[in-house]
This record gives C-alpha cells, sequence and structure tokens, in this order.
C-alpha cells in the first residue's frame, strides 16, 4: 500500500530512484525466503528458548515498524518510496532526524533483525540483514547524492553533525 500510495510522481518531483528501489525490494523478497529455508538447520539453532526468541523477535519487530512509520509520519508529504527530489523540498531536522539521517531505514532493518531472530536460526538472521543492508546502504547513496545536489551547504552540514543509521556510531 504504502508503494503505491507514497511514490513521487515524476510531475511532482524529480525523480532520482536509479533502480534502487526495485532493487530494495528484489533483496527484500530473496532474503526473506531464503531465511525461511534456513529455519529448519538444526546446527545453526539460536541457543534460546523459542518463547525468549519469539519475544525478542517481536519486541524487535515492533521497534523496527515504530521507527520507520514515526519517521515517515515526521517526513509527511516529503517521504516517497522511490528517491525524490520535491521542487519545494526542504531539510527536516525534528524527531529522529535530529539524530540520524535514515530513520526509516534504521527501522527496516531493525524489523528485519527481528524477523531473523523470529526464525531462531544465525543463517535466518545472516540472510536477511545482510544482503538487506547492503540495498539499503546503496538507496542511501543514491539518496545522499539527490539531497546533497538539492539541498546544498544545508545538507552538507547536517551531515556533518549526524550520522546516517545509529546515532553516535555509523
Amino acid at each position: 500500500m504504502l508503494a503505491i500510495l507514497k511514490r513521487a510522481k515524476p510531475t511532482a518531483a524529480h525523480v532520482e530512484d536509479r533502480g534502487s528501489m526495485r532493487l530494495l525490494w528484489l533483496v527484500i523478497v530473496a532474503s526473506v525466503v531464503l531465511a525461511v529455508g534456513f529455519q529448519w538447520v538444526p546446527v545453526l539453532r539460536l541457543p534460546i528458548s523459542a518463547t525468549l526468541h519469539q519475544a525478542l523477535a517481536l519486541g524487535l519487530i515492533i521497534a523496527g515498524l515504530a521507527i520507520r512509520w514515526t519517521s515517515i509520519l515526521t517526513l509527511g508529504r516529503l517521504f516517497t518510496v522511490n528517491v525524490a527530489i520535491h521542487r519545494d523540498h526542504a531539510l527536516v531536522e525534528t524527531g529522529l532526524y535530529r539524530h540520524v539521517r535514515h530513520p526509516s531505514y534504521t527501522g527496516l532493518l531493525v524489523a528485519f533483525v527481528g524477523l531473523g531472530v523470529f526464525f531462531g536460526n544465525w543463517l535466518s538472521i545472516l540472510v536477511l540483514v545482510v544482503p538487506i543492508t547492503l540495498a539499503v546502504v546503496n538507496r542511501v547513496a543514491k539518496e545522499e547524492t539527490a539531497l546533497h545536489n538539492a539541498l546544498g551547504a544545508s545538507y552538507t552540514a547536517y551531515c556533518a553533525r549526524t550520522k546516517r543509521l545509529i546515532p553516535g556510531l555509523l
């Protein structure tokens, strides 16, 4: 639903997605399929009870989705599923954007860690986190290029005082 409702139209914004959305979705689907299959590899099971890993997974998924939706709501009409710059695009530095430049992706990654934990297998976590993180890093690079080109010095200054995904770290 989000992919349909929040897609920038070329008539309303300059779209600079360059295939990153398609790649991200392809990687997500492939990673989830592999993670589902790998959950039954007994030697790589998480060394915790099923109840504990399911509770941890639920907490991570809820936290990830809360972070993602909070960031989407903070951006409002500026949020699009494709990389796009609106004619009147403005830098948002409120809410989670005070601390990181791409909290929506932080939430997405936290939720996928939670899904991997739900499957209860180290290999499931690995095939969800590594490829999806690489696809997100590719997407972030496209977004940051577009934002630097559109917002110039204000975005450069914002980048100097915030991290991309994890406050104070990354």
